[in-house]
């Protein structure tokens, strides 16, 4: 069975508290955006392994063990005692870059055990099973806009279609590490809610929503920032960093021509 797992986008990213275990309260607006890997799993041809990963496409940092979707299949294992298969992992999101990509990998990992030998797990329960893998994976089961709170992880819906719009995303051959992005972060409330933020017209969006990583990002990594200010010189409507970093998307109105996009890392597409 195979699967493509897609990556998403941060609306906005404002971190509002940091918390008495060591993490931070977010808000942000989680948006699904049609970059995707491949993933299939199979039985196993060798059936004395349980688990075996064969990745390809951009190179996977860490040992095959470390890998999501091999957790994701181990979690399933210890509660269902899963037959022995033979994973294939297509990256084409990049690593490293605010999208998402391997938590989406886990959760749909989780998807297609699921139903690839009818574990009969609902909605809910894939939930629950997939915050234990990270934060934000659980946004993967549903895979719908939502707005998030708590660590990522506490999910609302938002009523959002940005279908009218042409989405640009750029990564620079740059790594931002998570722990490396918090570290000179000063939690603050938004000036504006991003609940209300949301529902105005996207081009009144670069007043109103703010990713607070931008802040301590750009000054270390100023190839980012240029990025962003690139994306408005081309006549975006909005423009953010994702996430953590260190990719920058785009929002362009789709009857405008096609921005003209230098970076060899860079995806264009309309969104649906």
């Amino acid at each position: 069975m195979i699967t493509f797992p897609n990556a998403k986008i941060n609306l906005g990213l404002n971190i509002t508290g940091k918390r008495p275990d060591g993490y931070h309260n977010i808000e942000t607006v989680f948006y699904p955006i049609p970059l995707e890997d491949a993933l299939e799993i199979n039985p196993a041809a060798n059936s004395s392994t349980k688990c075996s990963l064969h990745p390809s496409g951009i190179t996977i940092d860490g040992k095959p063990g470390d890998n999501l979707v091999v957790k994701a299949y181990l979690m399933l294992d210890e509660k269902f005692n899963l037959p022995p298969v033979d994973i294939h992992l297509y990256k084409h999101i990049p690593s490293g870059a605010g999208l998402g990509g391997g938590s989406a990998d886990a959760t749909f990992m989780l998807k297609l055990l699921n139903d690839m030998f009818s574990l009969g797990l609902s909605t809910e329960e894939l939930e629950r099973y997939a915050v234990r893998l990270g934060a934000d994976c659980a946004f993967f089961i549903r895979n719908r806009p939502a707005f998030a709170e708590g660590i990522g992880n506490i999910f609302s819906p938002v009523s959002l279609s940005l279908k009218d719009y042409r989405l640009v995303v750029i990564k620079p051959d740059i790594f931002v590490s998570t722990r490396e992005a918090f570290a000179n972060i000063n939690p603050r409330k938004p000036a504006y809610p991003l609940k209300e933020a949301i529902i105005r017209p996207v081009g009144e969006w670069p007043n109103l929503i703010t990713n607070d990583f931008e802040e301590s990002i750009f000054p270390q990594y100023p190839e980012i920032g240029e990025i962003k200010e690139m994306l408005y010189r081309q006549g975006a409507l909005y423009a953010s960093m994702s996430g953590s970093g260190s990719s920058v998307f785009g929002l362009f109105d789709k009857q405008d021509p096609a921005p003209v996009l230098s970076y060899p890392n860079s995806f264009c597409f309309n969104l649906p």
